[in-house]
């Protein structure tokens, strides 16, 4: 689906103008980054309470989480509203498109968000891929139709996306996959579990995804929006790398909390660092060729006018920094699964206090968006270097060590595969 995402994202870049492709990210991450509020405040707790719950209490937290849900979707859509009054004064573009059409955006969003919840507690990613393909097949279809008829603008891309959230709600509702019906079982007992969860883990997902939006927020000021659709560009290739982080993200974390519930540090270690190292030794053919070929998805996904540009360089260098993604994500996991998201937060403050200092810092020496870029990898080592020491506090282990499993692990996970391939005797 990141994949499905990422080609609708080069035929966006292909039919429209570099500013106007700018004005379009920066909506997006602002779009994203409040979204993260809610998405950040419910999807830890609710899977954390959620799976392995017998019926009665999955029905509880479900109801539970639609209460919290709709409240949190109300004080988006409530704080937006004195703003609408004041658009004229808006002189950039992109805000003025998030101001003006968020709290729709945020309404519509809702059914697909807890479905995901519901159906991530579940392990039920077949239906994660059915849910995911209507929102990004239909994403897809209503922009290549748009082109079709030659009607493709930015407000066609907009009201595109609005319709394909609005389509993938109805979906999961009828389906039962949003267990909307669930809400008369909701308790105040419950509420109050997600809340004060969600109180710690909502800081740390704001300020996870603040990292991206605040790289956007600062190019966008000091350089401009064809900078921003450039940067933005060269980073978004590591979707690649992003499907692999959340795939193992979304099947290690019902795992690793059974371990924890089981009050096994050792399996919750062990988890961890087999994740880790796995997920490293698959990364590094992927950075390797995409050092080697950098030029040619630029080309695919933006087009002739993007080669040339620093797109390749910012895509070459953020692979670079991507071998420690999976340790600093999963560092991040462990730590809210075993209760410490306030340890994960305090964390993630420190390292966006990094990224922006060092983005402002890198602009204004390098006067381009390679200083942004390198930001990334100051930010990304000292949150390991932080994730490590924090972790060993709770079960101690060798950071290295999670290579060493990784890699044995793989080995061993290739031997089956392949020997199912081997002929019968």
């Amino acid at each position: 689906m990141s994949g499905l995402g990422m080609l609708t994202m080069a035929i966006i870049y292909r039919s429209l103008d570099i500013q106007v492709v700018g004005v379009w990210v920066l909506f997006q991450s602002t779009l994203l980054l409040v979204d993260t509020f809610r998405s950040g405040f419910l999807t830890t707790a609710f899977i954390k309470f959620y799976a392995g719950s017998h019926p009665e209490r999955t029905a509880e937290i479900a109801g539970s989480a639609w209460v919290v849900g709709l409240c949190i979707t109300g004080i988006l859509v409530i704080v937006n509203i004195p703003v609408m009054f004041f658009l004229k004064d808006i002189h950039d573009a992109g805000y003025m498109l998030f101001f003006k059409w968020s709290g729709l955006c945020f309404i519509l969003m809702l059914p697909t968000f807890i479905a995901t919840c519901v159906l991530q507690g579940e392990q039920r990613f077949d239906r994660m891929l059915y849910v995911r393909g209507v929102n990004q097949g239909g994403f897809l279809l209503f922009i290549l139709i748009l082109i079709i008829i030659g009607k493709i603008s930015l407000m066609g891309v907009l009201f595109s996306y609005l319709l394909s959230y609005f389509i993938t709600s109805v979906y999961v509702i009828i389906m039962g996959w949003a267990r909307i019906n669930t809400i008369r079982h909701k308790s105040r007992k419950t509420i109050l579990e997600l809340y004060h969860f969600g109180k710690f883990s909502v800081g740390t997902t704001i300020s996870a995804n603040l990292f991206g939006a605040s790289d956007a927020f600062i190019i966008n000021l000091m350089l401009g929006k064809a900078a921003l659709a450039i940067y933005n560009l060269g980073q978004s290739l590591m979707q690649l790398v992003e499907i692999l982080l959340r795939s193992f993200a979304a099947t290690a974390m019902p795992s690793l909390s059974a371990a924890f519930t089981q009050d096994s540090p050792i399996g919750v270690i062990h988890i961890m660092k087999k994740y880790i190292g796995m997920l490293t030794v698959v990364l590094i053919p992927i950075i390797i060729c995409g050092w080697a070929l950098a030029d040619l998805p630029i080309y695919i996904i933006g087009g002739g006018k993007y080669i040339g540009t620093q797109a390749a360089n910012v895509f070459r260098l953020f692979l670079a920094f991507s071998l420690l993604y999976p340790a600093d994500r999963f560092f991040g996991l462990t730590l809210d699964v075993i209760n410490r998201p306030i340890v994960n937060f305090y964390k993630v403050l420190i390292m966006l206090a990094i990224n922006i200092s060092m983005d402002f810092l890198g602009i204004y020496i390098f006067g381009n968006i390679y200083g942004a870029a390198l930001s990334t990898a100051i930010w990304v080592m000292a949150g390991v270097a932080m994730g490590y020491f924090a972790l060993n506090k709770y079960h101690k282990f060798s950071f290295w060590d999670s290579y060493s499993l990784g890699f044995s692990e793989s080995k061993l996970l290739l031997a089956s595969t392949l020997q199912k391939f081997r002929p019968k005797k």
